[in-house]
């Protein structure tokens, strides 16, 4: 048993080894207690409650050099977030890469502050002044004698040489004026200074400020050795105020923080340790927040030695220090560290999904949930509108409008084909137009696009069946079931029934979601497979046999009617030979070149193309925002490269045809069904019943998308509203019925393909560091331009023309592809065809058993086989409740998984009695704190993980 006090050091603590063991111990000792010291220190610092974030530090190090006989401070590192040296050649930056430090760097740094003089909140405004006050506080303090002064201030006034200058050369005047050492610069004038008082043009036309935030300060760390000094000379200072001095930084970027370390000659290396530790220091997330809020030295240690606890030490004899790690692609945030040591954080129980009581209150008020979705969108209104404009939207809108006139047409055509016309194309192109721009500019969640579904069309079409066979009219049955359901639609919004969805884990968002990938994929490859069946390649064509190979015209009989004797038969055209009543002979009459190759190579050329310049981003070439630029137009500069082949080539691939019209497909039909007078009065009453059918396709089918459109890994920041989308899905479901045009329902890969064109990242990024997902451009402008673009499209039909439908293929399977990435059943199939020492390290894989993994995975792979199955079939009207299938089967899988598992693999369900005990206790606790902080709730519900308390 050993006792340690911190009034009492062993023997030689004077000795610098003595001091880093005794130091080491005693940290030891302090890490069997419940809180050290200095964890309660810091508790208490970063507990203060400060409106003022912590800034951005650009932390610089200047090493003492001596050019011929002069004194010059050179710049040799510099950190944003990671560590950039100057290279030995010295005229070049190496790669951002993390810092190593040794242990020893840190322990003799802990000394150095324990020491040296430390200033906080000196009122400085020149570095000459601030140098006078260091010295004179040493010199009061007794650490270094007085004659010393104006050594130590003309070393530390020398000039700074930043790698953007090049080496000075100076002139024969100037090497005479130099002194032959430093012990001589006591003769040497104040008025020599050579720091500057202003920034130089360097420093002002420096590119490296874009890589620094607007409101960044730095750190200055200047650390050399000189012949006059017996001890090492240390200070930290931080300024009451950042102020700019001179040329001492490389960028013009006002000084918070200085570090100062000049010692005896023959240990340049050590005190270079000592001034990259500090520096290192200084851009970590915590002891920044430390150095800002510290009150005097203590406070300092105290977060030296938490950054100790947390530092990690690589063995020397397995790992080759030389090496230079590389900054990962995701930096673990400081906010679980800070936590640790915050006394707001302590006692408080974590957010719910429900966003505390408000499920309770919404269930006692009639349509609280339409209610709060209300309350909850109007202050985002105008930022929906001007956020939208910004370069970023137009290529959203280019790539989300040309897959939804591709959906439109081809839904219009299948509908034609299914109602006899009574829908075609032309009601697809307007009911997309309408119901989409209605839906986006008063609809709770934006981003959600709608669009025409696979069971609506196999509804449609059984009802026309229906109709036909039973002598009732379509349009008017139709109408019926279209208010009724408008009117279920209103029934649920105002019971709250949108609240099932918190029901659907991710093992029902990822089997809805990866189902609608797959019919998108499939279908793109069925279309470019039936091109090869209308357009085969020639494979009889022997190019040996070319000779044989030839087409004439044969004029008809003379005594036919169509016979004209004036006529060259032998030199007309195919078309004309055929027009005037010839025949053609001949082997190669019936050649044709070969569109199905030229249409493969559009469709995989489209798709390829907009998967490599979507990842251009993070390529090595070319500056941030052309990167940035490229990515984001990638499918629109695709299309337009692919079409420029096309019209290049001059082959009739099949073309994009759109209606040049404004009327209805079918003739005898006008823009408005009237409601009475076709059918039986008792039709108006029984068309409630498929009514209800619909409204839980549409339900089910609206509520799933939301939520993967709300999940929250797309961090969206202005909540959702599933009653408000509901409410409208239900309006537009009669306005449509009114106009005979098709129903509507958000579509989930066109959405999750609007999130991904609308995904933000930061612009200032450290140099290493990747750019930081900020979450989605949430926003209106977008969605509505979309679909008034696709209004329209029929103005536009003579330059849509020449788009081939192959290019929309690839856009297709583009969508369906990209929207598979991210989902974890899908990371989860591929583990199968893995090797266990070359899979990904996923958290799940951690904490759950590999097998386990495999059959939660096999469980859900059974159920997409299943619903494949039956959406290839009449059954798939039958959807919703395939999908209501799938939440009883996660149900079931809590008595096959342990509840540790499903934590780590999916989301548990809720339990109603704990749900409301958890929101009766949350009330009381709101109720005790008087709403002092009206948006606490919102924030701990963001906290929590959930975009918006349902």
């Amino acid at each position: 048993k050993v006792m340690v006090s911190n009034e009492v050091k062993p023997h030689g603590a004077g000795d610098s080894k003595a001091t880093h063991l005794w130091e080491l111990l005693h940290s030891l000792i302090l890490s069997f207690h419940e809180v050290s010291p200095a964890a309660e220190r810091l508790r208490y610092i970063l507990s203060e409650e400060d409106d003022m974030p912590t800034p951005t530090l650009f932390t610089e190090m200047d090493t003492l050099q001596r050019e011929g006989d002069e004194l010059e401070w050179k710049e040799s590192a510099r950190w944003v977030k990671f560590e950039e040296k100057v290279e030995e050649g010295g005229e070049r930056w190496s790669k951002p890469h993390v810092s190593t430090l040794s242990l020893h760097s840190l322990f003799e740094l802990r000394t150095c502050l324990q020491t040296g003089t430390v200033l906080l909140d000196l009122e400085g405004y020149s570095l000459p002044q601030i140098v006078d006050d260091i010295i004179e506080r040493q010199i009061e303090e007794g650490m270094i004698s007085p004659d010393l002064r104006e050594k130590i201030s003309f070393v530390l006034l020398r000039k700074h040489r930043h790698q953007t200058k090049k080496p000075i050369h100076r002139s024969l005047a100037d090497i005479g004026k130099s002194s032959s050492s430093t012990s001589e610069c006591h003769a040497q004038s104040r008025s020599m200074n050579d720091i500057a008082d202003t920034p130089s043009t360097d420093q002002l036309k420096n590119k490296f400020m874009k890589k620094i935030p607007r409101d960044a300060e730095a750190s200055n760390v200047l650390v050399g050795e000189v012949d006059f000094l017996n001890k090492p000379f240390v200070a930290f200072v931080r300024l009451a105020q950042a102020t700019t001095l001179g040329g001492l930084t490389e960028v013009p970027v006002p000084t918070r923080f200085l570090f100062i370390l000049l010692g005896p000659q023959g240990k340049a290396k050590s005190y270079n340790e000592i001034g990259r530790a500090i520096a290192t220091l200084m851009v970590d997330d915590l002891f920044s927040d430390v150095a800002y809020k510290a009150r005097d030295r203590e406070d300092l240690i105290a977060g030296i030695d938490e950054f100790l606890d947390e530092v990690i030490v690589l063995p020397p004899g397995e790992w080759d220090p030389k090496i230079r790690i590389e900054p990962p692609k995701k930096v673990p945030s400081a906010d679980k560290r800070k936590s640790v040591f915050s006394l707001n954080e302590l006692g408080q129980m974590n957010g719910t999904a429900g966003g505390g009581g408000g499920l309770a209150e919404d269930e006692e008020i009639f349509c609280g949930g339409l209610y709060l979705d209300i309350k909850r969108k109007l202050p985002w209104l105008p930022s929906d509108f001007y956020e939208g404009f910004h370069i970023q939207s137009i290529s959203a809108v280019l790539f989300i409008y040309l897959g939804c006139i591709t959906n439109a047409i081809t839904f219009g055509g299948l509908l034609g084909d299914a109602t006899d016309n009574y829908q075609g194309v032309m009601e697809s192109f307007l009911g997309t137009a309408l119901a989409g721009s209605v839906f986006c500019l008063f609809s709770g969640q934006p981003l959600i696009i709608l669009s025409s579904t696979g069971p609506i069309l196999i509804f449609e079409k059984l009802l026309f069946e229906f109709s036909k066979n039973n002598a009732i009219d379509y349009m008017e049955l139709r109408l019926w079931i279209g208010i009724h359901s408008c009117l279920q639609c209103f029934v649920l919004v105002a019971t709250d029934a949108s609240y099932i969805i918190k029901y659907m884990t991710r093992f029902t968002e990822e089997g809805f979601s990866s189902l609608i990938s797959f019919i998108f994929i499939s279908d793109a490859i069925k279309k470019m497979v039936g091109a090869f069946k209308y357009y085969p390649i020639n494979t009889d064509f022997k190019p040996d046999y070319v000779t044989t190979y030839k087409c004439e015209c044969l004029a008809p009989d003379p005594n036919s009617a169509v016979f004209l004797p004036s006529l060259d038969w032998s030199q007309l055209s195919k078309k004309e030979c055929l027009k005037y009543g010839g025949s053609l002979v001949g082997k190669s009459c019936k050649y044709v070149p070969d569109l199905a190759l030229m249409s493969f190579i559009l469709f995989f050329g489209t798709y390829s193309m907009t998967v490599s310049l979507k990842k251009f981003k993070f390529s090595r070439y070319f500056p941030t925002k052309l990167r940035k630029l490229i990515s984001d137009f990638s499918i629109f500069m695709s299309i337009m490269t692919f079409v420029g082949l096309d019209m290049l080539m001059g082959l009739k691939t099949p073309k994009l045809i759109v209606p040049t019209e404004f009327k209805p497909t079918r003739p005898d039909r006008g823009w408005l069904v009237m409601p009475f007078g076709k059918n039986p009065w008792w039709m108006y009453l029984a068309s409630f019943v498929p009514a209800l059918l619909v409204t839980i396709l549409i339900f089910m089918d609206q509520q799933i998308s939301a939520v993967i459109v709300n999940r929250k890994e797309n961090k969206l920041k202005k909540g959702c509203g599933y009653h408000l989308d509901l409410f409208w899905v239900g309006v537009l479901m009669a306005t449509c019925s009114f106009m005979g045009l098709p129903w509507y329902v958000a579509a989930t890969v066109i959405s999750i393909a609007h999130i991904d064109s609308l995904k933000m990242e930061s612009e200032s990024s450290a140099p290493g560091e990747q750019p930081q997902f900020l979450g989605v451009r949430e926003q209106r402008v977008t969605g509505i331009l979309v679909f008034v673009l696709t209004g329209v499209s029929i103005f536009l039909a003579p330059v849509l023309k020449f788009i081939p439908m192959p290019v929309l293929y690839g856009v297709f399977l583009y969508m369906g592809v990209a929207s598979l990435s991210g989902i974890q059943f899908w990371d989860r199939i591929k583990l199968y065809m893995m090797p266990s020492k070359h899979q990904p390290d996923f958290s799940y894989l951690r904490h759950v058993p590999l097998r386990r993994v495999h059959l939660f995975t096999l469980i859900q792979i059974t159920c997409l086989a299943v619903l494949w199955i039956l959406k290839s079939t009449f059954l798939a009207i039958i959807f919703p409740v395939m999908i209501l299938g799938l939440m009883v089967v996660r149900k079931m899988l809590d008595m096959v998984f342990s509840q540790h598992d499903l934590a780590w693999l999916d989301d548990l369900l809720p339990e109603k009695e704990k749900k409301k005990k958890d929101d009766a206790k949350k009330k009381g606790k709101e109720k005790e704190k008087k709403k002092a902080k009206p948006d606490d709730s919102e924030e701990e519900v963001r906290n929590s993980g959930f975009c918006c308390p349902l």
